[in-house]
């Protein structure tokens, strides 16, 4: 990260009450940066009430401004209500990766502007770079991929992406928590969360906004039955564990069909696919693509890249084709495409085609 003391920026640093942004606010201001901490309440809860306490406590330690903006409603609006929504389709969304293009980062630099800074940071596992060649922002992989948070910001526009420092992207988990120790960081030693961030019993969640939820069939390819379900929510396409039929192989889930309230189930060669359709795609590399182009593709966060050949259709789709058969994926659920270390772009998966 480049020193910047000779012509001091000023930075909004997203501050979640977690060790990864107390260490992002103290890399920049090691850098030479002027920070000012921001926590964005998404949820008026306990939790957020903690999360903010936390924030706070790191900012009177590094002795930066803390401030906290209330972005409840554009939560609700851009984040929650889809969700909900998305499920109620029989979707299986990721709901983080939307939010950080059409919330997280527009609420930080909302705010930003109103404190008079002219960048934003997190602390994301990433790297931001610029391409020598058309100038266009890019994401790139984490230097540790074991922690590499590249494939959700996978929708950052370049607007976005201009303004965005991400200082961790060089750097280990273990070495973060070594300098949050260093520099006796009250969060050093805090657990990470791994749960929604706005919901603890997502099932809750969805009644309270109308979703309904009824048990019903379990059928195979035929469309026979083979055991009951306990409402389709609780299933995500390409599960195999807690389906509940006994089978002489494990059954894996490759279908929910919201008309019927069925779950449809197949066993290991039946839950394989060769493409995945997006019916939009956000370009980071590139503006637009015109022709075929290979890449490899996450389809899931944790997942593996594959080689795949991205085919653009005439109405603005996507249509991936996978090199080798993988093992399927929910719609709703977002295919992110990669060239080596960087981000192409990325879009949610709205159709899969099986082998």
């Amino acid at each position: 990260m480049a020193d910047v003391s000779e012509g001091v920026q000023r930075v909004a640093v997203g501050m979640s009450g977690g060790v990864d942004s107390a260490v992002c606010a103290a890399l920049l201001m090691q850098a030479g940066y002027e920070v000012v901490g921001v926590t964005c309440r998404f949820q008026d809860d306990a939790s957020a009430d903690a999360a903010a306490a936390d924030a706070a406590s790191v900012c009177a330690c590094l002795g930066v401004p803390h401030v906290v903006r209330d972005c409840t409603a554009a939560f609700e609006h851009a984040v929650a209500a889809p969700f909900a929504a998305a499920c109620g389709c029989g979707l299986t969304p990721s709901p983080c990766v939307g939010c950080n293009a059409s919330c997280k980062l527009p609420a930080l630099l909302q705010a930003a502007d109103e404190l008079g800074c002219q960048k934003v940071a997190t602390g994301h596992y990433a790297r931001i770079a610029q391409l020598t060649d058309s100038g266009r922002y890019v994401v790139k992989t984490a230097l540790d991929e074991r922690k590499d948070q590249s494939y959700m910001l996978a929708l950052l526009s370049q607007d976005q992406l201009a303004r965005l420092l991400l200082p961790l992207g060089g750097m280990t988990k273990v070495e973060v928590r070594i300098r949050a120790a260093d520099w006796e960081l009250p969060v050093a030693e805090k657990p990470e969360s791994q749960d929604l961030c706005f919901t603890t019993d997502y099932r809750a969640f969805l009644r309270e906004r109308g979703v309904r939820d009824e048990p019903g069939p379990i059928v195979d390819g035929a469309g026979r039955e083979v055991g009951r379900h306990e409402g389709l929510s609780n299933y995500t396409v390409g599960q195999r564990k807690g389906i509940g039929v006994a089978a002489p192989e494990p059954y894996y889930v490759v279908e929910k069909r919201v008309a019927t309230n069925e779950l449809v189930v197949g066993f290991a060669d039946e839950a394989r696919i060769r493409s995945v359709h997006l019916a939009h795609a956000n370009w980071q590399a590139f503006e637009r693509l015109d022709a075929p182009r290979a890449a490899s593709v996450k389809l899931r966060y944790r997942s593996r890249a594959v080689a795949c050949i991205i085919e653009p259709e005439p109405a603005g789709g996507v249509r991936l084709a996978l090199r080798e058969p993988q093992p399927t994926t929910a719609p709703g659920q977002y295919a992110v495409l990669y060239e080596g270390a960087t981000v192409l772009g990325g879009g949610m998966i709205q159709e899969v085609a099986s082998v």
